[in-house]
């Protein structure tokens, strides 16, 4: 015998599909596979990890600006989500790795691959991948725990 639970309905959605979930995990897969392209950039020193870490932070950060979007409209327009704790601590996240991601995209693209202080790549690159994983925690939550965006009713 379950929880009975009402359905929380997106409002960013097409044919009843929930456009957040969908648009995020392009954006999340490059800067998680940002991080071992810098790690493969030190160790080789090829420019090639280079160009492939100038190129994963900026369709991260772009395409996850975008399906932001999406998440943001269903945080102000449904009320059941915009009374969640979890939902707020997931947007903050969110911004907070989001501007961080868009500062490594910005800096790698205006510094070169022989920089001396190549290492901060490294770090800002690390410290997103954390801030996505606790961002992609809170998410889960959100869908597992509180059925956002899930159709519950038989």
């Amino acid at each position: 015998m379950g929880i009975e639970r009402e359905n929380i309905e997106s409002n960013a959605a097409i044919g009843g599909h929930p456009l957040h979930p969908m648009m995020i995990h392009f954006p999340v897969a490059a800067l998680i596979g940002l991080l071992p392209a810098d790690l493969a950039h030190l160790w080789t020193l090829d420019e090639f990890w280079w160009r492939m870490g100038l190129w994963l932070a900026g369709v991260g950060a772009i395409g996850g600006w975008i399906a932001s979007v999406a998440g943001l409209i269903d945080l102000l327009t449904v009320r059941q989500i915009r009374q969640k704790v979890t939902a707020w601590c997931h947007a903050i996240l969110a911004v907070m790795m989001l501007s961080m991601a868009s500062l490594n995209w910005l800096l790698r693209f205006y510094t070169s691959p022989n920089d001396e202080n190549a290492l901060w790549g490294l770090y800002m690159s690390a410290v997103t991948a954390v801030l996505i994983s606790l961002a992609a925690y809170l998410g889960g939550r959100l869908v597992y725990d509180h059925a956002v965006a899930v159709d519950v009713q038989p």
